[in-house]
């Protein structure tokens, strides 16, 4: 039901303009969960998205609940933009969430229903005959006995640490007479699988069949406790602050750094996880020892830890999973040979993950850690995969004696101890490294090449929207731009120096940087639009990032729209503008799409008195969100699309088409909800119109003109 504010005007500087941020996220998140119930999606990838939103929940409540955990402890004042307090916040916060576990709970319940309608079976070890109990016996002596840790609790046993995200088992049980009645944990290897596979059975070989690992103890748990009489248990999971305090006058940054990652494991209990009422002898037990309220706990008669779905995720059935396609590699370099310099010479080329390949970047550094007129290269490194091919280039391009700046993020959060590790790597084999700024994290996306050619130096520069990581590559839609354009490799080369030596760029011709300008370079793009619709011309701005926050931004968005400006905003997570507001913001639509691909690309168009789509708008990619920290605690780039090809790519095809789509999207209502778009199988689905049609920079020899391109998809938004 739409509240009040849906249906009354809202001055423009009243808290009640925004929408919570915290309240948004949780929105995001319930809109992965209706992923898991969409009977469009395969059933796989069902328990998939299922997995995802309780991992998505885990990390929310390691880092902002515990925040504002933080903020109540030290008797922080501090009011949000909408207007509550963090009191207030948690509040909210928390009943929003025990609703959210209840409906991944149900929806796991359904799935678990139709898994074994199609062939993969969560047992019961009740129902299992005496071979499949003998079998299991078996498998617990071998491989689940030698591992574990049975830990009495009593004043020679204090209650043992348990790890971030860790899960255990609690037993009370007695040896003789109540008066002996003594509990014990045991602690979950972390190693361990949570679903183990059964043998088949010979008259369904075609059936797959797992027994959860919390089973197979409670089963044998006589050889862990032998002579003992089992009165009550229960599984527990625990959540724990894992944000890094960081002091900005550390001596050594990396050691500090570690130390921050070793204590953040221990890092204080935000939330208790429980498979018995909150009443029950064991739960308040549990809360004595680990000197939480009830508050802290969330009951639940359900599964404990539903991100290890993922487990099953993992079954060989790719009848029940997305149909695989085949990714493209660009035609451009193709034409070239496979030179990726020679091809970007030819003309700037941009490349749309995850439906083309990000081998054409790991080839382009590989190509200049091999090149013999390659001199330097510069890269930023923010997260990478493990073993990652980008590492592996930088490194030989140092030991090749070449000169290799690599500026890496410690403050990359989740992947600090990886960026350390790839950071001694990389200093071993000769590469200068760089750890940026204390009080900023360096998270734009950029690499710098350059070759000595007839006795000159030319450069080539990579600027991505997402993260240089083969394997989030494959799942999140970002944008790769490759260019040889002298004075954007200039500016860049400036932005590289101010990660380095701490030089401000005295001027910056087409690149934009926070926290130095980027914040006043959008709100003059905005400002603009109202000049184009106050001069008789279309005001009209698209932009598709992944979450909305900043006040100011979303102040002159409202502005905007006000003097009849058209905005079309694609956010993917938090927006915290209220969109459809009679006399405030009437003017926005906002779009959030999720499907099976992540969208993570930063596009910003303005139309500059030409309407939206048009060979003349104004286009920017960019790797920052519009929130606060990435415009005033980030190194963030945004850069202008100029290429005819490539703005007909990004405005005419990829902006279009998620604006067009029908079967991934929901709109955002003046109440802070989300409407699933109406669709059918035969709706528009921007992801499916890119794995099946070829991108336009990229084409090569076959491309058409980029004008007729572009009259050929403004007729698709037409349509």
């Amino acid at each position: 039901m739409a509240n009040k504010s849906s249906k009354k005007h809202i001055a423009l500087h009243h808290p009640e303009r925004f929408i919570n941020r915290e309240l948004s996220w949780l929105a995001f998140n319930e809109r992965v969960l209706e992923e898991a119930a969409n009977k469009r999606n395969p059933l796989l990838e069902r328990v998939n998205f299922l997995s995802i939103s309780a991992m998505n929940l885990d990390e929310f409540t390691m880092v902002r609940v515990a925040g504002l955990m933080d903020h109540i402890r030290m008797g922080s004042t501090l009011i949000s933009d909408d207007g509550l307090s963090p009191e207030h916040q948690l509040e909210r916060i928390s009943a929003r969430t025990r609703e959210v576990v209840i409906q991944q709970q149900k929806t796991w319940n359904k799935l678990r229903g139709e898994l074994a309608q199609n062939g993969i079976v969560i047992e019961e070890v009740s129902k299992l005959d005496a071979a499949e109990v003998k079998w299991l016996e078996n498998y617990f002596s071998e491989n689940v006995f030698p591992v574990l840790t049975p830990i009495a609790i009593d004043p020679a046993h204090p209650f043992p640490f348990l790890p971030n995200l860790g899960i255990a088992q609690l037993f009370l049980f007695s040896r003789g007479n109540k008066k002996n009645e003594q509990i014990a944990i045991l602690p979950f290897p972390q190693k361990l699988p949570r679903f183990v596979t059964l043998p088949p059975k010979k008259k369904k070989k075609n059936v797959i069949r797992y027994v959860r690992l919390e089973d197979i103890i409670e089963l044998n748990w006589g050889m862990l406790f032998p002579r003992s009489e089992k009165k009550a248990s229960t599984l527990i999971r625990i959540v724990r602050d894992s944000d890094l305090d960081i002091e900005e006058e550390a001596e050594d940054l990396v050691r500090h750094f570690e130390h921050a990652v070793k204590q953040r494991r221990r890092g204080r209990i935000i939330r208790i996880k429980v498979a018995s009422p909150i009443k029950s002898p064991l739960v308040q037990f549990i809360m004595a020892q680990m000197q939480v309220e009830t508050d802290d706990i969330i009951s639940t008669q359900g599964m404990i830890g539903l991100a290890n779905l993922s487990e099953i995720y993992e079954a060989p059935r790719p009848d029940l999973k997305f149909p695989p396609y085949t990714v493209r590699f660009p035609e451009r370099i193709t034409d070239f040979g496979g030179d990726c310099f020679a091809a970007i010479e030819a003309k700037d080329i941009i490349v749309h993950h995850p439906f083309e390949s990000f081998d054409v970047v790991v080839q382009f550094l590989r190509q200049a850690a091999r090149d013999k007129d390659v001199v330097a290269i510069k890269q930023t490194l923010y997260r990478t995969s493990q073993n990652s091919p980008i590492v592996q280039a930088l490194i030989e391009a140092a030991e090749a004696g070449k000169s290799v700046t690599a500026v890496v993020e410690l403050k990359a959060r989740f992947d600090e101890e990886a960026n350390i590790k790839w950071a001694r790597d990389l200093e071993r084999a000769g590469a200068q490294v760089v750890y940026g700024f204390v009080h900023l994290k360096t998270h734009c996306k950029l690499s710098l090449v350059t070759r000595r050619m007839d006795g000159k130096l030319r450069s080539y520069v990579h600027f991505g929207t997402g993260n240089y990581h083969p394997n989030t590559a494959k799942i999140y839609t970002d944008l790769s731009f490759f260019s040889c354009d002298a004075v954007l490799c200039r500016d860049v080369a400036q932005l590289f120096n101010f990660l380095t030596g701490y030089t401000q760029p005295k001027s910056l011709n087409k690149l934009v940087i926070a926290p130095r300008d980027m914040r006043s370079t959008l709100l003059k793009l905005i400002d603009n639009e109202v000049s184009m619709v106050k001069a008789g011309k279309p005001g009209h701005i698209w932009a598709k990032m992944n979450a909305l926050v900043d006040p100011a931004i979303i102040d002159g968005l409202y502005w905007a729209s006000q003097q009849k400006v058209k905005i079309d905003l694609i956010v993917r997570g938090i927006c915290c503008l209220r969109p459809g507001v009679p006399g405030l913001s009437e003017n926005i639509r906002v779009r959030s799409i999720v499907g099976r691909f992540l969208e993570h690309s930063r596009i910003f168009c303005f139309g500059g008195g030409y309407g939206l789509p048009s060979p003349s708008a104004k286009v920017y990619l960019s790797s920052a969100d519009w929130m606060p920290r990435n415009f005033d605690w980030r190194v963030e780039a945004m850069m202008p699309v100029e290429n005819p090809t490539v703005h007909a790519q990004v405005m005419g095809q990829i902006m279009v088409a998620n604006i067009k789509d029908e079967k991934n999207s929901w709109l955002l209502q003046p109440d802070a909800s989300y409407k699933r778009v109406p669709a059918s199988d035969k709706s528009f689905s921007a992801h499916e119109y890119f794995m099946n049609n070829p991108s336009l920079s990229g084409r090569g020899k076959s491309l058409k003109k980029a004008k007729s391109i572009f009259k050929d998809l403004y007729k698709l938004r037409k349509k």
